[in-house]
C-alpha cells in the first residue's frame, strides 16, 4: 500500500481524531441531556423523550356525568353510601299483602293513594257525563244488590261506596281506591247472572283490598332509575331501556298483581255466599268474546286460559271458605224456599 514519505510521528499527528462520544460533547450535553434532579438514581435523561401516559379512570373529566363520578377518589365510598340508603328504605318498606301474604315494597301510604283516586274519581265523571245510568236502572240495581253483599267480607266497610254504570260497549270495571265502582254495561251480558257479577266485583275490589294502585306508584321511581342506569350509564337509547324495564318489570308485575286480584276475589264471593265455580264460567264466556287477545307476555293481564286453570285449582280453598262462612245452610233454606213456592198452586 502506498504511503507518503513521512515520519511515523508527523502521520499519526496528521490522522483524523476518534469519534467523540455524544455523551462526552459538552454542545451535545447542554442541548439533549439534563441532569435529573428528582431523581439522583440516574445521572442523565433524555429531554426529548415525551412523558409516558399515566393512567386514569375515564380519562379524568371527560366523559358524561357517570365517568366523571366513577373517576372521584371516594366514588366507591359513594356508591356504598347509597346503596346502604336505598337498601335500608327498600326493607323498611317492605309489607305483607293482606289474603294472598304475598310480600312487596310499597311506599305510598293508603290515604295518599285514597287522594289520588278521588281526583281521578272527578275526572272520569266528567269523561263519561251523560252516560251513566240512574239509580233505577235495573242494571245500577243489579251491581249495587252484589255490591253490599260483598263489602262485608272485603274489610273495606268504611269506605264511602258509590255505583256508576256507565251505557258502553266496552267489557270493563273498576274501583277506584276509596270506594268508587264503575261497571260498564257492555260486560254485564257476559257476566250473566249475579254470580258472574260478584266474580267481576270481587276481583276489582280485591285491587283496592291489596292496595295494587299503591304499589304500582311504589314501583314507578325504581322503573324511573333503572331507565336512567341504562340510557346514561351503559348507553341504551332511552327508547329501548324503556321497552326493556316494560316487558321485564312492569308487564309481569301487572300480571301478579291481576292473578292475586282473581284469587282474593275468588274468596270474597265465596265468603259472601256466590257461587265460586261462577268465576270458571266467566273467564270461558270472557275468552269466546275477546278472540285474539295478545299473548301473555305483551299484557299486562293474565290470558283467559291461565285465568280459567288458576281458579280451578283455588276452587278447594273457596269451597273451604264458604262452608266455614254458613253458606250451605243459608243457601239450603234458599232453596226449600224455592221448591214451597213451585208447590203452591195459584
Amino acid at each position: 500500500m502506498f504511503r507518503p514519505s513521512f515520519s511515523r510521528g508527523l502521520w499519526s499527528s496528521i490522522r483524523t481524531p476518534p469519534t467523540i462520544p455524544l455523551y462526552r460533547s459538552t454542545l451535545a450535553r447542554q442541548t439533549f441531556l439534563q441532569p435529573k434532579p428528582q431523581n439522583p438514581g440516574y445521572r442523565f435523561y433524555r429531554q426529548q423523550r415525551p412523558a409516558r401516559p399515566q393512567y386514569q379512570r375515564f380519562q379524568g373529566g371527560s366523559g358524561n356525568i357517570w365517568q366523571r363520578w366513577a373517576a372521584r377518589p371516594t366514588f366507591y365510598r359513594e356508591v356504598g353510601g347509597l346503596t346502604t340508603v336505598a337498601g335500608g328504605f327498600y326493607v323498611f318498606n317492605l309489607e305483607t299483602v293482606p289474603v294472598s301474604g304475598r310480600r312487596r315494597f310499597n311506599c305510598i301510604s293508603s290515604e295518599w293513594e285514597k287522594s289520588q283516586g278521588e281526583a281521578g274519581y272527578q275526572q272520569i265523571l266528567q269523561e263519561y257525563s251523560g252516560r251513566i245510568l240512574p239509580e233505577w236502572h235495573p242494571a245500577t240495581q243489579q251491581v249495587r244488590r252484589v255490591l253490599e253483599r260483598l263489602i262485608p267480607q272485603s274489610g273495606l266497610e268504611g269506605e264511602e261506596w258509590e255505583v256508576h254504570v256507565i251505557q258502553s260497549d266496552e267489557v270493563n270495571a273498576f274501583v277506584i281506591p276509596g270506594g268508587k265502582v264503575f261497571v260498564f254495561s257492555g260486560i254485564l251480558p257476559i257476566c250473566g247472572d249475579d254470580d258472574g257479577v260478584a266474580a267481576v266485583l270481587g276481583h276489582e275490589i280485591a285491587h283496592n283490598v291489596a292496595h295494587h294502585t299503591a304499589e304500582r306508584m311504589s314501583q314507578a321511581l325504581p322503573l324511573f332509575l333503572i331507565n336512567i342506569i341504562l340510557s346514561y350509564s351503559i348507553g341504551v337509547p332511552e327508547g329501548i331501556s324503556r321497552l326493556v324495564t316494560d316487558l321485564v318489570v312492569a308487564r309481569p308485575g301487572g300480571r301478579k298483581q291481576e292473578a292475586e286480584a282473581d284469587y282474593i276475589g275468588l274468596l270474597m264471593m265465596a265468603q259472601s255466599c256466590y257461587n265460586p265455580e261462577a268465576a270458571v264460567r266467566l273467564w270461558q264466556r270472557m275468552a269466546q268474546a275477546q278472540k285474539g287477545e295478545p299473548p301473555q307476555f305483551l299484557s299486562t293481564h293474565p290470558s283467559n286460559h291461565n285465568r280459567q286453570e288458576k281458579i280451578q285449582e283455588w276452587l278447594p280453598q273457596a269451597r273451604e271458605k264458604q262452608d266455614l262462612s254458613d253458606c250451605h245452610a243459608t243457601s239450603s233454606y234458599a232453596s226449600d224456599f224455592k221448591r214451597a213456592l213451585s208447590s203452591v198452586g195459584w
